[in-house]
């Protein structure tokens, strides 16, 4: 299997901290937040990585290169004005021929790769989206889903209205259908992509999941991703010499 790490974003929500580094190079106990979504790959043999970028590519490009001292192949887009989470895809039209996996480049996740896959192979549908229950509903996107999994319909970031806690976590397989409704230029998965594609017949599942997935995009969520980790590092530790 193939993936992308979606890495070009400006880093707005972290303005201040990333003048000087790309967003997704900002360490987390120590480890470039890329890091920690290359080590997930590999783990499940996923080695074959797309990234796209845009603010600060050099360094980012700098500091993987073509991705060998890290055991994986990466294939670089420079993106001169921003595409959004899925028009990123357009420059990767050739790379994805199979089914493969889509990661946001600021979510740090232990998710079991070789379960979700299976998951979403078992079910048949054209795109499986990995959906928790948000501390933050409010500024997450919403997934609604019927009793057999299948997604029904997407709220973007309600803000003050209630739409359920079941949110996105910003981590998908996805077919390479998905290639049919993607428009040139500009546009996102949950406001464009996926919606349209429901209303074209498409079957999207969610795959709910406790599994540990953090959104670090703020620099709030950074410190409180960082604490979560070393409590699940010693959980880890502590089970391990039981």
């Amino acid at each position: 299997m193939k993936a992308i790490i979606l890495s070009a974003g400006k880093g707005t929500r972290v303005k201040g901290i990333n003048d000087k580094i790309p967003k997704v190079l900002l360490p987390i106990l120590n480890k470039p937040m890329l890091n920690w979504n290359i080590d997930l790959l590999k783990r499940y043999g996923i080695t074959k990585i797309a990234i796209n970028t845009h603010h600060l590519s050099e360094k980012i490009k700098s500091y993987l290169g073509d991705g060998s001292k890290f055991g994986v192949n990466i294939k670089y887009s420079y993106e001169l004005e921003l595409l959004g989470t899925s028009g990123a895809l357009n420059n990767f039209k050739k790379f994805f021929d199979d089914v493969f996996v889509v990661i946001y480049g600021d979510v740090i996740s232990n998710i079991n790769l070789e379960k979700l896959v299976k998951f979403h192979k078992k079910h048949g549908g054209t795109a499986t989206l990995v959906v928790h229950e948000s501390s933050h509903p409010k500024d997450s996107d919403i997934v609604q889903m019927d009793k057999n999994n299948k997604v029904i319909n997407f709220v973007h970031k309600p803000r003050n209205r209630d739409f359920g806690t079941l949110g996105n976590a910003a981590l998908y397989v996805v077919d390479p259908i998905i290639f049919k409704y993607l428009p040139e230029g500009k546009s996102d998965f949950i406001q464009d992509i996926f919606q349209k594609m429901i209303k074209n017949g498409e079957q999207i599942y969610g795959y709910k999941t406790e599994e540990f997935i953090k959104d670090a995009g703020t620099p709030e969520r950074l410190t409180q991703v960082q604490q979560d980790l070393k409590k699940e590092k010693e959980f880890n530790n502590n089970n391990d010499n039981l």
